[in-house]
């Protein structure tokens, strides 16, 4: 790691370095929008843009940004899930969370600007099922009392990944929020849960 720059506090760690500079490009992203570069984060940081690339080669590092935001706001989701069991409710207020933190994150429509048709495929991708899987499982919904085990939560995730593909290509004019949305995704996404839930408790 480079010793040199840094405002005179270099950090202690690659680690730290690392989160410096995503902390330094999440301001970045905050203020100037699309038109951040490499260079504002580094000038931010007294550091060359070489150290930059070193921790973030090529395009990653609006990536990383984006990757942390969404670490964090699944943490937000589950402490706003805590005490919800009933699975319908559970799913369609993740869904619902989900759907309005998107479009005020900043990094992550960033990065779904710089390459929508990478970002959008990837929404059904393995990591993506592999967390939606992992938010399911955390939720406070006894699974398999009702019958659903891991084969089939993870279609229950892809399912839902799709419908928020769609929202995320055309979120409507205009895009529903608050109970509407709520309303909505309950309509059409509950009777295709209690029917899973029905067909597995046969």
């Amino acid at each position: 790691m480079r010793t040199h720059g840094w405002g005179g506090a270099t950090p202690a760690s690659d680690e730290e370095a690392r989160e410096r500079i995503l902390d330094a490009a999440s301001a970045a992203i905050e203020e100037r929008g699309a038109t951040m570069r490499v260079a504002d984060v580094a000038r931010s940081l007294e550091i060359s843009r070489q150290t930059v690339y070193n921790h973030f080669p090529g395009n990653t590092l609006v990536e990383a940004v984006a990757t942390r935001s969404g670490l964090r706001f699944i943490e937000r989701l589950k402490t706003h899930l805590v005490g919800v069991t009933d699975p319908i409710d559970a799913l369609v207020e993740s869904f619902a969370f989900t759907l309005e933190w998107l479009p005020g994150d900043k990094p992550v429509q960033l990065m779904l600007a710089n390459d929508f048709g990478r970002a959008s495929v990837e929404v059904t991708s393995d990591t993506a099922r592999q967390f939606g899987h992992g938010i399911l499982a955390g939720l406070d919904v006894d699974w398999d009392a009702l019958g659903l085990d891991d084969a089939a939560i993870d279609d229950l995730v892809e399912y839902m990944l799709r419908m928020l593909q769609s929202f995320m290509v055309d979120p409507g004019k205009p895009p529903r929020t608050g109970a509407a949305l709520r309303d909505y995704v309950r309509r059409w996404l509950g009777p295709v849960v209690a029917s899973e839930i029905a067909r597995h408790q046969r």
